[in-house]
């Protein structure tokens, strides 16, 4: 099955890239964009967050704020900000970061493909977060954040890209975090042919990150299809827009847990029940784990270093074994009354990028009672889940750098 194919990208005009680029939306929250945004007409949070252009007091799904960016990003057509291309092509995207290079290759990806779970995931979704894509693809007629996809390891398609690398980009901006993004336009049919050749001979590829763009995806793909009487599956709303990358070139970085209310306990039968489990360890200054089935803790102005206990380690089944699976299984359902963490509204995720300062703030200042640093997910572990069939627990991997948005967008109709 064909699982990629090459598109006509809508992408910057050349000279207006700094102008456009943006982090992806659901890293920024609204007030964060609207200062990031601030005398910046051309960038495309008008696009990915276009509530910072209406009232603050109006919610982030509110069917305004869909309309607001639909017109945001036909201005941006319109004054030619953003040009499509004429012919297919496949985009060479590298990302550096403190000295460390990861080069993937921009295209779009099989709706059929991912259905069939041959392009796998690893996580479920939020109903509320997977909705707003959805709205946000229907109103806009196109997918603007590209889903960061792995594969196997390919020295053949390592070889290609390094020959492409060999010219100058097309694109070559430095994000609001330091990283690096070039991109590379592949227009060369053979090279284009050379590269999807190896990647459709793949028996599968993996979502890294963007479960909610690819699930919102195939729900636009069902309502689109059944829209067009003269549906036949090659038309553009039946591909996905990704950038897919070696699994040894990607970094993972810990993906944090806050929670609200201690389900009853005090701070003294709370660690009581804790150290039934773990071993425990009061810290004077802030603990990150340096290792997997370690973890830190927040809670009271204290940091404390649990470890797990082997005995409570299931090793032999893949989720099971996940220490985001053995934070939940043995405090966070237990003793914190969280059953399930992709509707619970007490609990909130934060990613590592932001530190484990982000952690105390939410605690101290936001409402929040208690806070978990984890060991960040192996790259190796989300493959052998999504080997198994099997999905992590939501929010288990936060991949760093981040694909920007802006500089590659597809439309679908």
């Amino acid at each position: 099955m064909k699982l990629i194919k090459s598109f006509k990208a809508l992408r910057p005009m050349k000279g207006k890239e700094n102008d456009v680029i943006a982090p992806p939306y659901d890293v920024l929250n609204s007030s964060e964009a609207r200062e990031m945004a601030k005398n910046k007409p051309f960038s495309f949070l008008h696009v990915s967050k276009p509530e910072i252009d209406l009232d603050p007091e109006i919610e982030f799904n509110d069917p305004l704020v869909y309309e607001k960016g639909k017109e945001n990003l036909e201005d941006l057509i319109n004054k030619k900000v953003l040009i499509q291309d004429d012919k297919e092509c496949l985009y060479v995207y590298e990302i550096l970061l403190n000295g460390i290079s990861q080069t993937g290759v921009g295209c779009v990806a099989s709706v059929e493909a991912y259905e069939k779970n041959i392009i796998k995931k690893h996580e479920y979704t939020k109903p509320i977060k997977e909705d707003d894509r959805v709205n946000n693809i229907i109103k806009l007629n196109a997918q603007t954040g590209p889903v960061l996809l792995a594969y196997k390891n390919n020295n053949k398609i390592s070889k290609f890209l390094n020959q492409v690398k060999n010219e100058p980009p097309t694109y070559d901006v430095v994000a609001h975090d330091n990283s690096n993004h070039k991109i590379w336009i592949l227009e060369d049919n053979k090279r284009i042919g050379e590269i999807l050749n190896e990647i459709n001979s793949m028996d599968s590829l993996f979502i890294a990150d963007g479960h909610h763009r690819s699930a919102a995806a195939l729900r636009v793909k069902k309502e689109l299809s059944k829209k067009n009487p003269n549906h036949i599956g090659d038309e553009n709303y039946n591909y996905f827009l990704a950038v897919a990358f070696p699994h040894s070139e990607m970094t993972i970085l810990d993906y944090n847990r806050i929670i609200k209310g201690l389900n009853g306990h005090t701070t003294d039968t709370l660690l009581s029940n804790i150290e039934k489990k773990f071993s425990l360890k009061k810290h004077e200054i802030e603990f990150k784990p340096k290792n997997i089935n370690t973890f830190g803790m927040y809670l009271d102005n204290n940091w404390y270093e649990l470890t797990t206990n082997q005995e409570n380690i299931n090793s032999i089944d893949p989720v099971k074994s996940l220490d985001v699976s053995i934070l939940h299984d043995l405090i966070i359902e237990p003793l914190l009354g969280i059953t399930d963490e992709r509707t619970d509204p007490k609990i909130d995720f934060v990613g590592g990028a932001r530190g484990l300062k982000e952690l105390e703030n939410r605690v101290d200042n936001d409402g929040f009672n208690i806070a978990f640093a984890l060991f960040p997910t192996p790259i190796e572990s989300l493959i052998n889940v999504a080997d198994a069939n099997k999905v992590m627990p939501p929010k288990s991997t936060w991949f760093e750098p981040k694909l920007l948005d802006g500089l590659l967008s597809h439309l679908i109709n």
